[in-house]
């Protein structure tokens, strides 16, 4: 069995700023990171930290070690990926160890029984994400490469329309050409991202695409071609992936209702 913790959209900042001037971005990761301390001993063991990027809000150097902080009681082997509000230089040099020293920051690793691969979807200076040529061909050769073995495949930018027009406007703006990439692999998937601050699950290529929500925010799902446009303060959990034969996703709620009773 193996089993990976997904966290997405932290969001960290220098120490006293607040995001947007309202949220409380690490106040809310470490109440999660206690929160998981917690119930450690009711899920198992884990054996690795996904984060699905936007670590940081603002790609200071200072917000990446604050991050790794923030995480260090977790004790976990992190692996990480870029989301837009992510800086690619101060990230790299804050994971050195586990991310290429140059070009886009795309990796894969064995992680027990399940491959894992992370895609960058960066485009400096904006919101929206692509996949360059080479990420696409790294990841099909990744894929390749994988065999018949389990896949958790990561990046930030949903490869899926949400239904949230103003979060579709800065999505991935190259879906088809992943799915493309994806329709060759025969194995067993799941795609894992982040951006859109809730869990979605969503079927992408004929393979279960989830995104993960976020410790200190959310967006209304409001489809509505003028739905207001901005973030709710509504705080969420993370998400824990097992492969034991198959895959499970569970979310993790950020606080403990009362209980258990009797029944």
């Amino acid at each position: 069995m193996t089993a990976i913790l997904q966290l997405s959209d932290t969001h960290v900042v220098a120490e006293g700023a607040l995001v947007s001037g309202r949220l409380d971005t690490v106040d809310a990761l470490t109440r999660l990171v206690d929160r998981i301390g917690s119930i450690r001993e009711q899920v198992g063991p884990i054996d690795a930290l996904l984060v699905s990027g936007d670590l940081s809000d603002d790609g200071s150097a200072e917000s990446y070690e604050r991050f790794k902080a923030l995480i260090a009681p977790l004790d976990l082997p992190t692996y990480v990926i870029p989301g837009n509000h992510d800086a690619r230089e101060p990230m790299r040099a804050a994971f050195t160890s586990d991310l290429p020293s140059d070009g886009p920051l795309n990796w894969a690793r064995k992680v027990g029984d399940v491959h894992m691969i992370g895609l960058d979807t960066l485009v400096g200076g904006q919101k929206h994400g692509m996949l360059t040529a080479d990420s696409l061909s790294f990841l099909d050769t990744a894929l390749s490469k994988a065999g018949d073995a389990p896949v958790l495949l990561a990046l930030h930018h949903p490869p899926f329309a949400c239904g949230i027009s103003f979060m579709d406007d800065i999505g991935l703006h190259n879906r088809a050409e992943l799915q493309d990439v994806l329709r060759g692999f025969s194995g067993t998937m799941r795609i894992l991202c982040g951006h859109i601050h809730t869990m979605i699950v969503s079927d992408v290529a004929g393979q279960i695409a989830i995104s993960g929500p976020s410790p200190n925010s959310t967006f209304a799902y409001d489809r509505r071609p003028d739905a207001p446009v901005g973030f709710m303060t509504q705080e969420d959990g993370c998400l824990l992936h097992r492969w034991d034969g198959g895959f499970q996703s569970i979310r993790i709620d950020p606080v403990a209702g009362s209980g258990p009773f009797p029944f």
